[in-house]
């Protein structure tokens, strides 16, 4: 099932232009197309691409919104080189608002480089990596935290071990998003931080090949955040000028926190959970993240770490059970340079 590769179409596209297209995953039973909708601004001069994925998982709203926005007041004779914008991954995510595709309740997410005769998820990672690996200078994946937690935009990156990406060349590109934390992300199996397949991210297989890539979460599921898509924008504006795409001069940034390990705080008593502590902020050891009352009125469970710790995310819904999860932290960190 061929898609004529975006390559080609820009270089054959007028200069100072926009084109639009959707790359065919497949078919429905209905016959409706399985299809990933994408935008791609070619400007005036030669130069780099910045490729934006809006979205991998249904839920993940910000970043469309984001995507989209940026696109669309970008002006095409301005450009040296071009934008790309695939607004969702996932369609079928999207369609269903699930984090998994329907059908095969496949994670798009541990999925790349996909297979073209694989399940629907595979075919729709094969599908959109195969169009990226051929345009993309760098690559921003755009997620979201779960609409259970409330968080602020962060950074994750992963760092491959052929070396191709140099770690303070992501951490440039990631300022000027200005991230709470950025977390660098290992995708070894067994390490307890997420389980899967964490080297099927596009963001991973696209370092695999030398290209730049890494993560954004801007912000919460299932809703829109202005202030959160207006600083996604922010970050993609500075980028494109960073990577010569847009004129100007890119911004400077105060340093980073590098995050090295991250970890879920889980509730031992169900019952409603109040939440004591907010994203961003930092928590000494032993200080009370929130606590767990039962139906009779009863504080059962104050949660509390015996290390200090900052909030990623903080759950704002307050229906727990034992074992779920109710707030997301970083535990080990440091300050480098984003420049």
């Amino acid at each position: 099932m061929g898609t004529t590769p975006l390559r080609e179409i820009l270089a054959a596209a007028a200069p100072a232009s926009r084109v639009e297209g959707r790359f065919l995953a497949g078919t429905m039973a209905s016959g409706a197309e399985i299809a990933i909708p994408w935008v791609a601004i070619k400007g005036s001069r030669e130069g780099r691409c910045l490729w934006i994925n809006g979205q991998v998982h249904g839920p993940e709203i910000n970043g469309v919104l984001a995507a989209l926005d940026f696109v669309n007041r970008v002006r095409p004779s301005d450009l040296s080189g071009s934008i790309v914008v695939s607004a969702t991954a996932n369609p079928l995510a999207l369609d269903a608002r699930t984090k998994t595709t329907p059908q095969d309740e496949g994670d798009l997410d541990q999925s790349f480089p996909g297979d073209a005769g694989g399940l629907p998820t595979e075919r729709l990672a094969h599908t959109l990596f195969e169009q990226a690996r051929g345009c993309a200078d760098l690559l921003v994946n755009l997620h979201t935290m779960g609409h259970m937690f409330d968080s602020r935009p962060y950074a994750v990156y992963k760092l491959h071990p052929n070396g191709k990406v140099d770690e303070q060349a992501l951490l440039a590109m990631i300022a000027p998003f200005r991230p709470g934390v950025a977390c660098r992300m290992r995708v070894e199996q067994g390490l307890g931080e997420l389980p899967g397949n964490i080297a099927g991210a596009l963001d991973y297989q696209m370092l695999a090949l030398g290209i730049p890539a890494f993560m954004i979460e801007l912000g919460s599921g299932s809703r829109a955040e202005a202030p959160y898509i207006a600083q996604g924008i922010a970050g993609f504006e500075d980028v494109a000028r960073r990577m010569g795409i847009l004129p100007g001069d890119p911004g400077r940034y105060a340093r980073l926190k590098r995050v090295a390990r991250r970890a879920h705080v889980t509730v031992s008593h169900g019952g409603l959970f109040r939440a004591a502590k907010f994203p961003g902020e930092t928590v000494r050891a032993a200080d009370p993240l929130g606590s767990t009352m039962d139906l009779h009125g009863k504080v059962v469970e104050s949660l509390a770490l015996r290390e200090e710790c900052i909030v990623i995310g903080m759950r704002r819904d307050p229906v727990v059970h034992s074992g779920d999860r109710a707030a997301f932290v970083a535990l080990e960190w440091d300050e480098v340079a984003g420049e």
